[in-house]
C-alpha cells in the first residue's frame, strides 16, 4: 500500500544520506555550544494557536483524543520553546532535529510531514544572530551548497509602512511574504486592498535610502557582527518573513540551484526575553548536498563455518567496520554486487586449517590469504 498523500518512506541510499547529512548537523549544532531538546509531536491545539492566526498556523493537522480534548500536531518548534525555556538561565541555547506536519497542499518540493531542524537562542544578542548565521554557513559550506544570505528587520518594515501611513501592517506584511510564490503583479493586487500597492517600488530603492529610517542601525549593526565572523549578508528591504512574532532582525537562504528558500528565521520574543532562532528542513538540504555517504564495508560468506564468522565479524565491527554475514557463496556475492559492497571475506574449511581469511576485493577481483589484523588494518583504510 503507498504511504498518504504528501508523506514519504526513506530507505536504502537515501536514508543512509539523511542519517549522514543529520549526523553532520548534529556535530556542527554542538560545537557551538547548543544543547539537544525533544519535545511532543502532540499537543493541545490551544497551545499551538496561541501565536495568533499566522497563515502556518491555519494549516495544523487537528485531531481529537479518546477523551473529546481537541490536540494538534506540531507544525514548528517554536512554539513548544516558550515551554522549554522557562525558568532557565539565559543564554539558553537548544537545538532540536524532528518531524514537524502542515496540512498543505503538496507539491513536488512540499510535502505534508517534514524533518525540521532548528537552532534557538534565548536572551540573545545582535552578535548571536551573526553568530548563527555563520553557524549555518558553515552547514552549507560543509555540503558544497551554493547559497545567498538575505537579511532585514521588522522593525524597519514597521517604520517603512508607518511612514506611508499604512495601518494594517501585519496583513501587508504577510502580502509581501509571498513575492517568493507569487508574481509582483499578483502581490500588488492584493496590497491594493490596504492602498499598499506602492510599497513595491520603494523596496526597489538603493540601499543608501533605507538608511533614513532609524531601525536601518539594527541592519548596519547585524552587518558589522556578520563581517566579524567572515559571513557574507545581502540586505533585501521586502523580506517579510510571514509569521507574525518575528519584531526584530530577519533572514532567508536560498540556494543557487533551487527556487524554495532553505532555511530562514529572525528574532522574537519569549516571555520578553530577545531571542533567536534559524530553521531549516532536511529533505531540502538532502537534495542539494554532496557528501560521501559511507557504505556498507565488507561482507562475511561462511562455508560451514559459523561459528569462525561470527567471531571474526565481532572483531571487525569493534574496529568500527560495518560487516554481517551470509552462508551461501552465490547469493553473498550477487548481493554484494548489487549493493557495491567492496569487500567479501570468505570462511571455510581451507581458511580455518591455514588460520586464514580469504579476503576478495569486488572491484578487482583479486584474492588474498591473510590473517585477521590484516583484514583490519586494509578495511580500515
Amino acid at each position: 500500500m503507498e504511504a498518504v498523500k504528501g508523506f514519504r518512506d526513506f530507505s536504502g541510499e537515501d536514508a543512509l544520506k539523511r542519517e549522514k547529512i543529520k549526523e553532520i548537523i548534529i556535530q556542527k549544532f554542538r560545537n557551538y555550544g547548543f544543547i539537544p531538546a525533544e519535545t511532543p509531536i502532540i499537543e493541545n491545539e490551544e497551545f499551538v494557536k496561541q501565536d495568533g492566526e499566522d497563515e502556518t498556523i491555519s494549516d495544523i493537522f487537528r485531531l481529537k483524543d479518546k477523551g473529546k480534548r481537541n490536540l494538534a500536531l506540531r507544525y514548528e518548534f517554536t512554539f513548544q520553546l516558550k515551554r522549554l525555556a522557562k525558568n532557565k538561565k539565559t543564554p539558553f541555547r537548544r537545538y532540536q532535529i524532528g518531524e514537524v506536519f502542515r496540512d498543505e497542499p503538496i507539491s513536488s518540493n512540499r510535502f505534508r510531514q517534514f524533518t525540521q531542524c532548528d537552532v534557538d537562542i534565548v536572551g540573545s544578542s545582535v552578535r548571536d544572530e551573526a553568530e548563527i548565521l555563520k553557524l549555518f554557513s558553515e552547514i552549507l559550506k560543509e555540503f558544497k551548497i551554493e547559497f545567498i544570505i538575505y537579511i532585514n528587520n521588522r522593525k524597519l518594515l514597521n517604520e517603512i509602512l508607518d511612514k506611508e501611513g499604512i495601518k494594517k501592517k501585519q496583513e501587508v506584511i504577510k502580502e509581501i511574504d509571498k513575492l517568493d510564490k507569487l508574481s509582483e503583479t499578483e502581490v500588488k493586487k492584493n496590497l491594493r486592498k490596504y492602498n499598499a500597492q506602492n510599497i513595491l517600488s520603494l523596496f526597489k530603492k538603493p540601499k543608501t535610502f533605507f538608511s533614513r529610517y532609524m531601525s536601518f542601525r539594527e541592519i548596519w549593526e547585524l552587518e558589522k557582527y556578520c563581517k566579524s565572523y567572515g559571513v557574507k549578508v545581502k540586505f533585501l528591504p521586502s523580506l517579510a518573513r510571514g509569521l507574525g512574532y518575528y519584531n526584530g532582525s530577519i533572514f532567508e537562504i536560498k540556494a543557487v540551484r533551487m527556487k524554495e528558500k532553505i532555511g530562514g528565521g529572525g528574532s522574537y520574543l519569549i516571555d520578553n526575553v530577545k531571542s533567536t532562532g534559524i530553521s531549516f528542513g532536511l529533505e531540502r538540504l538532502t537534495d542539494l548536498a554532496k557528501i560521501k555517504i559511507e557504505k556498507q564495508k565488507c561482507l562475511i560468506i561462511s562455508i560451514v563455518q559459523d561459528k569462525e564468522s561470527i567471531n571474526l565479524a565481532g572483531k571487525l565491527r569493534k574496529k568500527g567496520i560495518s560487516c554481517f554475514v551470509m552462508n551461501k557463496i552465490s547469493k553473498g556475492l550477487d548481493y554484494a554486487n548489487r549493493k557495491k559492497i567492496p569487500f567479501v571475506i570468505f570462511i571455510g574449511k581451507e581458511e580455518l586449517k591455514k588460520k586464514r581469511y580469504k579476503l576478495r576485493d569486488m572491484k578487482t577481483g583479486k584474492e588474498k590469504m591473510l590473517k585477521a589484523e590484516k583484514i583490519i588494518k586494509i578495511l580500515s583504510k
